[in-house]
């Protein structure tokens, strides 16, 4: 009587899973990849500004468009862009330092910011940092600077640096809505300064 041995089959290996220290590398390595890519866009939209110039050119005195322009309690008055602006700080002076209130206005909406004062030279300068957020998204900085052309022009040029992980996605709007916002400004304090000087 012949015996027959059969060899039950061996199962299929299943696969191996890796090990956990293994999955922790390659989740940490993504994390690093992606916290390197929002570092290096950061880093671009910082050193990348969109900026925003308008200009106008004012048959007065240097001293006289920088009276109208720092007179922030007649804003309401005439300004169509910048409706309400004050000084926040305890002393109430413009000063390097000192922080403001400013309302503005466009496309029938309104904000308020609180921009901090960088520069304010009597006659040649006046320049303030707001920000959106923690410093990062937006920042926006915006300079008046008044220069003498001739006896008894000067040019008004108004201008901001926007700066930020946000400011790629809104340059259009800034381009095509905030620009002329400046250019209305301008006419309106030239049109303000040459009504007190006749």
């Amino acid at each position: 009587m012949s015996v027959a041995w059969t060899a039950s089959p061996r199962s299929a290996p299943g696969p191996t899973a890796r090990p956990p220290r293994r999955r922790r590398r390659l989740l940490l390595l993504s994390l690093s990849g992606l916290v390197a890519s929002l570092g290096c866009y950061t880093w671009w939209t910082h050193t990348h500004p969109v900026l925003l110039t308008a200009s106008v050119e004012i048959n007065a005195a240097p001293e006289r468009v920088w009276a109208v322009l720092t007179d922030f309690g007649a804003y309401p008055q005439w300004n169509p862009f910048v409706t309400r602006a004050e000084i926040t700080s305890t002393d109430g002076r413009l000063r390097p330092g000192a922080t403001m209130r400013n309302r503005m206005e466009q496309d029938g909406k309104a904000s308020t910011f609180t921009p901090e004062v960088l520069v304010a030279r009597p006659g040649r300068e006046l320049r303030w940092l707001g920000r959106v957020g923690p410093g990062w998204l937006v920042d926006a900085e915006h300079r008046f600077v008044i220069e003498r052309t001739g006896p008894g022009t000067v040019r008004l040029t108004q201008s901001e640096s926007f700066t930020g992980t946000l400011v790629p996605f809104v340059e259009k709007g800034l381009e095509h809505g905030t620009l002329p916002q400046f250019q209305a400004m301008n006419e309106a304090l030239k049109q303000r300064v040459t009504a007190q000087t006749r």
